[in-house]
């Protein structure tokens, strides 16, 4: 069982910019996109502050942001990871079936990858999720190279809109 605070996920940079993203596009009304809070059952609760000090995960969660973009429904996972290389073990079977069921209803499902050492934002497509996945599953490597990942689709960093992504979807739905 994981507890909540054993594991440091009080907030991330990622996630607070991601935050601040979808705000922007809110405001724009260009996309509507929220995120999807991790289920908790609490075990500990701070009488004074009525904080929650220890807890764990009820249940397996899906995606973290989930939303409607100019119509197509999306959802998408974010992912940090802080060297060029992207394990595998980070994208779980339960997601991945969840993001392909997502799709099969006319969706569009991504992850968005943060690569800390180069400070770079990357639009995983689900299909190259799964061209990796499944080349681990058959023995291949158990991570994703940085240099092997296709250059059209690391997400411009702006003043106004800080990872947009939006970009890259167009560019995800072009390609379909």
């Amino acid at each position: 069982m994981a507890t909540w605070n054993s594991r440091g996920l009080r907030g991330s940079t990622l996630e607070e910019l991601l935050n601040v993203t979808n705000e922007k596009y809110r405001e724009a009304k260009m996309a509507l996109v929220n995120k999807i809070p991790t289920p908790i059952t609490p075990i500990t609760i701070d009488k004074e502050t009525r904080h929650i000090t220890l807890a764990y995960f009820g249940e397996k969660s899906t995606v973290d942001y989930i939303g409607v973009v100019q119509g197509y429904p999306v959802c998408f996972d974010a992912k940090e990871c802080a060297s060029d290389r992207f394990s595998l073990q980070n994208i779980h079977a339960h997601q991945i079936q969840y993001m392909t069921e997502f799709e099969e209803q006319g969706g569009i499902a991504f992850f968005l990858l943060y690569f800390k050492e180069h400070e770079t934002f990357y639009y995983l497509t689900l299909r190259e999720a799964h061209y990796h996945v499944d080349r681990m599953d058959k023995g291949g490597l158990k991570h994703m190279k940085y240099e092997e990942l296709d250059k059209d689709y690391f997400i411009p960093v702006e003043k106004q809109i800080y990872i947009n992504y939006l970009k890259i979807l167009q560019k995800d739905i072009d390609g379909r």
